[in-house]
């Protein structure tokens, strides 16, 4: 396991990016806070697998609503990745587990999974 970051480094209802190293390379994350949970895709757009953000930690459309992909303007539901509007409507974020113990936000260098867990 690999610890990402602590858990007040992402404030509620934010999400912030990190990478984790794995044994294929690097793999950019999504993570987002809700309370005492995290959740994480992967921060790659199904549409053509461009990272959604374009500035640093801006994942979310200015309403707070949805996750957005600044390259095509793919919305995306914060709670289990489906897009809801854009180029990719029906397609999901790959969500990728994560765990938080003791206030430690923690991965596994694997390939990412079917379900996302905080």
């Amino acid at each position: 396991m690999h610890e990402l970051c602590m858990l007040t480094d992402i404030p509620d209802g934010t999400a912030r990016g990190f990478e984790l190293p794995g044994p294929g390379g690097p793999v950019d994350l999504i993570l987002l806070r809700r309370r005492a949970d995290v959740a994480a895709f992967v921060n790659a757009c199904p549409h053509q697998g461009t990272p959604l953000n374009t500035t640093e930690d801006r994942f979310f459309t200015r309403d707070g609503r949805f996750l957005l992909c600044r390259t095509h303007g793919a919305r995306f539901r914060p709670e289990d990745g489906v897009c809801v509007s854009g180029p990719c409507v029906g397609d999901r974020l790959t969500p990728h587990a994560v765990r938080v113990k003791e206030g430690r936000v923690l991965a596994t260098a694997s390939k990412a999974t079917d379900g996302a867990s905080g």
